[in-house]
């Protein structure tokens, strides 16, 4: 039911910060302050989080937020603007009609197959053991069935044609209402999300800014990197694929992209003593205080205020939503036998001793909502009749039967529960409570079931597909947190699909390099070095490379740092050829001829057929000694690497030729080694190999 006492006032999505799950949306919502300072604000989707809810003035002189409460409105929806159920309802009906047809036919072709002539019994005084039947009879029924099942055949192929187009429209209405927005609601039941504000000091037109959390949204980064040849310089255009089934469609908002987890532990971890000794269980935390001096009073003013007039048409809260005072006493679990007319659920948290006796009945009745209320799960239950005692055995007639004896205080403070020593759940309980739960902490469980249930909808997104080289934005971030904020306002259905969205451009510098290794396999690859001058971090993903306008591939960028340099390949170079050959000599040295000399020859020659000059990276490998009677000797005008971000993957060994071929030319690199083992060793595998 909605409440018809607050002024209600309309709020529009601004501004929306998507975190690897999850997202941190903003409301913004104008309107005139009422002299009691309380208004409803609307537009909330149905899986927000009641404790991320944030609410305060943007735009108002002296107007500052003094409560916020999370409202949940009920009634019947209508369900003739559904466009999407009512299609898929009527391809049902014609699908079924149109199999009921097919079957019809089916049934009656195998009735027109059945047909056989049967010849007439012969008599008992029939002299003729057969009777002749004509054949034009027969030819009749031939005509006959041959007629029938001609037009039944042509008939069934119809029908079956329309059987499977009203079964591909019903497949592709069913995908379009699965993949639909989930903005309308979807059952008989429309339901409003409201933040009750209640404002202080202010009067006159004021801005309000409601700030909450939400499920169901994820993201990954994705880029289409532009230059030209010759340039050292490109642009980097960061893309991302946002998907989100938040149940609100986000048209034209100010989206950011965070790599930070939105559900993050933020309690700062407790630092336990160390013990020598026989182990000690360490003991668990009470949870329990003695109640400040003067609480009772505290509430004196209040009190001698009088109850305040009820509204009319008023919503029955239950935990933190409303529902319709119908069917609230339905989600509420069943007060115990033995709880009187106020009697706490639990037992209280930091300032809650022991609950005295309920009150007798005829008593004061108790105060009336008060704008920022406490948990309303205990007012329902004070409001619930006082239920009957249990029956006690039956006494035999005279008898005086004793009353029963009430069990014995457990000594010392309470002890709580797991649940009760959650403090993030606990909630204080405001004046309108009965007494003995005024001013204490109580958990509050939640009893919107359907709101789980539409968080747990929205979670699904996080299962979808990755698209081709995504990555995770916490898998590539790292120990970092990086935010990315849009340019320009964009549009995100809530639908569960991935859309793209422009982030901006990020200025990079760009080096292309030609790399081979043709003792493995004959071919250049072309590689592209990138380097990120900027201060924002560039996340692992997919990135599509155009140079001079043309689509040259679609790569896996890794991740780039502040400052840093990455090589990133983009396959082979088809202008560049390179060709390997090379020898073996086999001799001996030394005075007694002790040592086996391998000397292996190396000839690599390179051709170049592009219309740009370039510089072509040959690596070659020199084995690696670990034995001092073993010696290798160089005899090559190679280089060893340097230590780079680049070449940091090389393996020990590996030689390294730089060739400047110019446009269309040619050529070659002559080198080698010696291989000095003593001679009587040898080579795992042998000695003579290329």
């Amino acid at each position: 039911m909605k409440s018809e006492g607050l002024p209600r006032w309309e709020s529009a999505l601004d501004a929306v910060v998507v975190y690897a799950q999850g997202a941190l949306c903003s409301r913004l919502a104008r309107g005139t302050v009422p002299p009691d300072g309380r208004v409803r604000v609307t537009g909330l989707p149905r899986t927000v989080d009641p404790g991320s809810v944030r609410a305060r003035v943007v735009d108002g002189s002296g107007a500052r937020v003094t409560g916020v409460r999370i409202e949940v409105e009920a009634e019947p929806a209508d369900d003739s603007g559904d466009a999407l159920l009512q299609e898929k309802e009527r391809l049902d009906d014609a699908c079924a009609a149109a199999r009921e047809r097919r079957a019809r036919l089916v049934e009656r072709i195998k009735e027109i197959t059945d047909l056989r002539p049967v010849p007439p019994p012969r008599k008992r005084d029939d002299p003729d053991h057969h009777r002749r039947t004509p054949a034009e009879a027969w030819l009749t029924l031939a005509d006959f069935a041959g007629e029938r099942l001609t037009r039944l055949h042509e008939r069934l192929a119809d029908a079956e044609a329309e059987l499977r187009r009203l079964e591909h429209d019903l497949a592709v209405a069913e995908d379009r209402r699965r993949h639909a927005s989930t903005d309308a609601p979807s059952g008989r039941i429309d339901t409003t999300v409201c933040a009750d504000v209640t404002l202080d000091g202010g009067t006159g037109e004021v801005g309000l800014q409601i700030e909450y959390g939400v499920p169901g949204a994820v993201w990954v980064p994705a880029y289409r990197l532009t230059c030209r040849q010759g340039d050292d310089t490109g642009a980097l255009v960061l893309r991302a694929g946002v998907a989100q089934r938040t149940g609100e469609d986000w048209t034209g908002v100010r989206i950011a992209l965070a790599t930070a987890d939105l559900g993050r532990r933020a309690e700062l971890p407790r630092l336990r003593s160390l013990r020598i000794g026989r182990s000690q269980p360490a003991p668990e935390p009470s949870g329990w205080r003695e109640p400040p001096a003067g609480l009772s009073d505290l509430f004196t003013a209040y009190d001698s205020a009088g109850p305040s007039p009820a509204p009319a048409s008023a919503s029955v809260s239950v935990g933190a939503v409303t529902r319709s005072p119908g069917t609230h006493a339905a989600a509420l679990p069943p007060v115990p036998p033995s709880a009187g007319a106020a009697v706490p659920p639990s037992r209280p948290m930091y300032g809650g001793a022991p609950p005295p006796a309920p009150a007798a009945p005829g008593g004061p009745p108790a105060p009336a909502a008060f704008a920022k209320a406490a948990p309303p799960r205990s007012a329902a239950l004070a409001a619930a009749p006082q239920a009957a005692p249990a029956a006690a055995p039956a006494a035999p007639s005279g008898a005086m039967v004793p009353p029963p004896t009430p069990p014995a205080p457990p000594v010392g403070p309470p002890q709580p529960s797991g649940a009760e020593l959650d403090y993030a759940a606990l909630v204080l309980s405001g004046p309108e409570e009965p007494a003995q739960r005024r001013g204490r902490l109580f958990p509050t469980p939640s009893f919107d079931a359907v709101a789980v249930e539409h968080r747990r909808r929205a979670e699904a997104v996080t299962a979808l597909p990755l698209p081709t080289h995504a990555v995770r934005p916490r898998a590539s971030a790292g120990s970092f947190d990086h935010r990315y904020d849009a340019v320009a306002r964009a549009d995100v259905p809530s639908d569960g699909t991935w859309h793209t969205v422009t982030i901006g451009r990020i200025p990079v510098g760009l080096r292309t390099e030609y790399v081979c290794v043709p003792s493995v396999e004959q071919r250049v690859y072309a590689a592209l070095v990138l380097s990120n001058a900027t201060d924002q971090a560039l996340l692992a993903g997919p990135v599509e490379v155009r140079v001079d306008d043309d689509f040259v591939v679609s790569a896996a960028l890794p991740t780039l740092a502040p400052g840093g340099t990455r090589r990133m390949g983009l396959g082979p170079a088809e202008g560049i050829r390179v060709t390997r050959r090379t020898s073996l000599k086999e001799s001996t040295a030394g005075l007694r001829n002790n040592v086996t000399v391998l000397a292996h020859g190396v000839h690599v020659e390179l051709a170049n057929a592009l219309a740009t000059p370039v510089t072509v990276e040959v690596r070659e490998q020199v084995p690696v000694s670990g034995e001092a009677d073993i010696r290798i000797e160089e005899q090559a005008d190679w280089t060893v690497p340097g230590h780079t971000a680049a070449t940091d993957d090389l393996s020990p060994g590996t030689r390294v030729w730089r060739v400047d071929l110019p446009a269309g030319g040619t050529a070659a690199r002559q080198g080698g080694y010696e291989i000095r083992i003593p001679a009587a060793k040898a080579l795992v595998g042998g000695n003579r190999r290329s």
